[in-house]
């Protein structure tokens, strides 16, 4: 009976590390622009899945842009007092840690109302994806949960805002070589947990 709880623990854990190693990034605006004024952030938005795990990328002049995280109330009227949370690095950051919506604008004064304002659904992990479209994901290590901007181990080349291309020159992810490495490591966690 032991041993059977064991195999159950383990294989739960495997499961829940193996969704984290699937996350994505996303540069927010990519491949054809970014967190700009001349970008359709709606459009780009809409075009793609986002996930619990994955991580947004914003690249802005912090001298001409800033990321605010707002309500829903805050988002519709561009109203920029009282954010969430306030970011101007010029590389900011997020990871999406639980299903739901997220909305952020730049609150430079008209800004948002120009069209800096983007809206994010954030799917269960496990949910399956369609093929994503131009400005998809590229898969990267999941950064810990638990905090709205990841530390700077997440993997991130400003300036570039182009994922990962297939031969053909379709978006997708880089999900080939993570699903054998995740595979493998599952296949040596599960071994080694039932060898306790």
């Amino acid at each position: 009976m032991m041993k059977m709880a064991k195999i159950l623990l383990a294989f739960m854990a495997l499961v829940a590390i193996a969704d984290l190693a699937m996350a994505a990034s996303y540069t927010v605006g990519s491949p054809s622009g970014s967190w700009d004024l001349q970008t359709n952030l709606t459009q780009w938005a809409e075009s793609n899945t986002f996930k619990v795990g994955d991580v947004l990328t914003f690249t802005y002049s912090s001298s001409q842009h800033d990321v605010l995280e707002v309500t829903q109330a805050n988002f519709d009227s561009c109203t920029a007092s009282n954010p969430i949370a306030t970011h101007n690095d010029g590389n900011t950051m997020v990871t999406l840690s639980a299903v739901g919506t997220r909305y952020f604008i730049c609150g430079i004064t008209g800004h948002c109302s120009g069209g800096m304002k983007v809206q994010i659904n954030a799917v269960s992990g496990s949910t399956p994806s369609p093929a994503p479209t131009s400005g998809g994901p590229t898969s990267s290590p999941a950064p810990p949960s638990g905090g709205a901007t990841p530390p700077s181990s997440v993997p991130s080349t400003p300036g570039s805002n182009s994922p990962t291309t297939s031969p053909a020159g379709g978006s997708t992810p880089d999900s080939a070589a993570s699903s054998v490495t995740v595979g493998a490591g599952l296949v040596f966690g599960l071994a080694a947990l039932l060898a306790f």
